[in-house]
């Protein structure tokens, strides 16, 4: 039996039994009880062209949330710890904003709220820390509108309030990023969520200078940032030029949210290879000129608290190994961030799902990573290749908690005080408890021992009691309690056992 199961069988069953009243439980400071995995397990929830969430624009309110609760619910019942929720995919909000129209893919319609009203990105926080999930919310700092848009822009879009920041590129609208009003305006975008919302982590992706594309005449097509480029009057090239915008654009977004809320984790996915020849069997896409990110130097320099370089190849080809390309990152990480690299879970049901239970073993050996990012989580809801299957049934088959992020906060919860008490029917008992704040607590760690095999569950931290059920064959013989604060520090270990 699955250790969910087993404890839902302890904790769940309403099958009054007078007899079991007679176990009692008393502190048992000297029982070892085995550490809860730390690894994170993340996905991406998509929402620019409908990819993920939601399925269709113009959904009601109910059908839109009752698709959003499942997918969080399907990824809590998968033990994965974290969702990244697309919440800017093009200068426009999937939130309640005073500086952004309502997403498109939303509603149907820029600018046009939903009715009745609601706030997606609330909603999904509260729906994933109900069942002890981080939400980390995803923004596009520099896309103004993606292509094939469904209508037209809304007169509050950027497009309509600042024209001269938007440049048309194939097919696409983008706010050039040497304009030092549209890395304010993306800045100011995401600090406004970050004070108003609690998320867990603010996440940008790969798009920061938009993937080259070539014109009917096969050259590559510039971005239109000439009459930035004018201005200039420094003694960089146009690429380190370039770099430099998207550099500082960096280091203030990491700088700036740290002085708002220093426990929220600032988190990049960048195209996972950084220069072709890195190492030197590696080729592809040079993502240091062609997009003008230069995220090793990001990742040297700490300007973030997790790299999820987007590792969308299988473990054999020379030319773009998983592991080679794992391998590289990890020596790159010389502040020793958190490295949880995007797996190409989409191509599951091509590929088979045993690549990516090697490439999450491969994370799991390598020192130095410490978890993985599924793109995307549609992946896992429809369990294309039978992925989810296998995952819940091998890799993620007991819950882990996220690592902790000592260089945010070294500082753990006390140890949760409990008190048991008759439960509410014969052959129960009710635990409740108290953390006495030092630190916040996000999370608890709830761990039972029955016939010499520790299970584990984490509740949210808004959560302070269960009633355990002492019926049957699976009495549990000893159980324990610990409180994660938001930086993953964990208090001692409240532990008892039967008298």
């Amino acid at each position: 039996m699955q250790a969910k199961a087993i404890l839902a069988a302890i904790l769940l069953t309403a099958v009054p039994i007078a007899s079991a009243a007679s176990v009692q439980f008393v502190p048992a400071k000297n029982l070892a009880v085995p550490p809860v995995q730390r690894e994170f397990r993340g996905a991406w929830i998509a929402t620019v062209n409908n990819i993920d969430w939601p399925s269709k624009p113009g959904l009601s309110t109910v059908v839109a949330q009752r698709e959003l609760r499942a997918i969080i619910t399907r990824a809590a019942e998968l033990n994965l710890n974290a969702l990244i929720f697309q919440v800017r995919p093009a200068c426009d909000a999937l939130y309640a904003s005073k500086l952004e129209p309502w997403s498109e893919y939303l509603t149907g319609k820029m600018g046009k709220a939903p009715n009745p009203a609601w706030d997606p990105l609330a909603f999904a926080i509260t729906e994933a820390h109900k069942r002890g999930l981080e939400l980390h919310a995803w923004f596009n700092p520099y896309r103004a509108r993606y292509k094939s848009p469904l209508g037209s822009a809304a007169d509050s879009h950027i497009s309509k309030t600042q024209p001269a920041l938007v440049k048309s590129y194939a097919g696409y609208q983008w706010m050039d990023p040497a304009d030092p009003k549209a890395a304010a305006r993306s800045l100011e975008v995401i600090l406004d969520v970050v004070r108003r919302y609690a998320v867990d982590g603010v996440h940008i992706d790969d798009y920061f200078y938009p993937y080259p594309v070539k014109g009917a005449d096969g050259k590559w097509q510039p971005f239109p940032d000439d009459a930035s480029w004018k201005k200039y009057r420094g003694k960089l090239s146009r690429a380190d030029w370039r770099r430099s915008h998207i550099d500082r654009f960096v280091q203030r977004m990491y700088t700036e949210v740290k002085k708002i809320r220093p426990t929220v984790k600032v988190g990049i996915s960048p195209f996972g290879i950084w220069r072709p020849g890195y190492p030197k069997q590696i080729k592809g896409l040079d993502a240091y000129n062609a997009l003008y990110a230069d995220a090793r130097k990001w990742l040297r320099e700490g300007w973030m608290d997790y790299c999820a370089p987007q590792l969308y190849w299988r473990i054999e080809p020379k030319a773009q190994s998983y592991p080679v390309l794992l391998d590289w990152w990890s020596g790159e990480n010389k502040k020793r961030r958190h490295l949880w690299p995007g797996n190409n879970s989409a191509k599951a049901k091509l590929w088979k799902a045993e690549e990516f239970i090697k490439q999450i073993g491969i994370t799991r050996k390598h020192r130095g990573t410490t978890g993985n990012t599924h793109w995307n989580v549609s992946a896992l809801t429809d369990d294309l290749g039978g992925l989810a299957t296998q995952l819940q049934k091998t890799t993620y088959r007991q819950p882990a908690l996220i690592p902790t992020s000592p260089w945010l906060d070294k500082v753990p919860p006390r140890q949760p005080q409990i008190q048991i008490h008759p439960g509410p029917m014969p052959g129960k008992i009710l635990l409740d408890w108290r953390n006495h704040r030092r630190e916040p607590v996000v999370r608890w760690t709830f761990q039972i021992r029955v016939n010499g095999q520790w299970s584990t569950m984490i509740f949210p931290g808004s959560q302070q009691f269960v009633v355990l059920n002492l019926n049957g064959p699976r009495i549990p013989d000893a159980f324990a309690l610990i409180a994660i604060d938001r930086a993953g520090n964990a208090s001692s270990s409240a532990v008892f056992k039967q008298k």
